[in-house]
Order: structure tokens, then C-alpha cells, then sequence
């Protein structure tokens, strides 16, 4: 049980780290630089947090779904402000 937790709190903060460079990405013409890197800049810290808290590649596919939830949403709210 305490696994799952776990889990779930590791695609939750994925979730919540996108959000910002979903946001920013937003202000960027699609496919250039910035807008790349505003995609891939917070997977470095995915895996850190992935490999520290003991889980193998097993749980990628889950935490690849929060990080691109969190950039669809991080999207949605920037141009929901504009």
C-alpha cells in the first residue's frame, strides 16, 4: 500500500513540475528552441526523483503521463489568461 502511495505522490509532483513549463512553452513559436527545451527541461528532475525513491523503469509510463498532463494543463491555463 505504501508502494502505491509512493507512486502516486511521484506522478503527482511530475504533474506539478510541468505545469510551470507548459505555461511558459505557451509563449513560444512551436518547434523552436525555447519551446524544446520548456518540454524536456523537467525530466532530468523526473528521473532524480524517479531513482530516488527506489523505483525502476517500470513506473516511466506513469510518470510520462503526469508530465504531459501537467504540460496540457500548464497550456490551457496560459492561454486561458490571455
Amino acid at each position: 500500500m505504501q508502494v502505491l502511495f509512493t507512486i502516486i505522490g511521484l506522478i503527482i509532483l511530475t504533474f506539478v513540475v510541468s505545469v510551470p513549463c507548459g505555461y511558459l512553452r505557451q509563449n513560444y513559436k512551436k518547434y523552436s528552441f525555447m519551446w524544446f527545451l520548456l518540454i524536456h527541461l523537467p525530466i532530468p528532475f523526473i528521473v532524480l526523483l524517479r531513482v530516488k525513491a527506489g523505483f525502476g523503469w517500470q513506473v516511466i509510463p506513469f510518470t510520462l503521463g503526469g508530465s504531459v498532463a501537467g504540460q496540457i494543463v500548464g497550456g490551457i491555463v496560459s492561454r486561458r489568461r490571455k
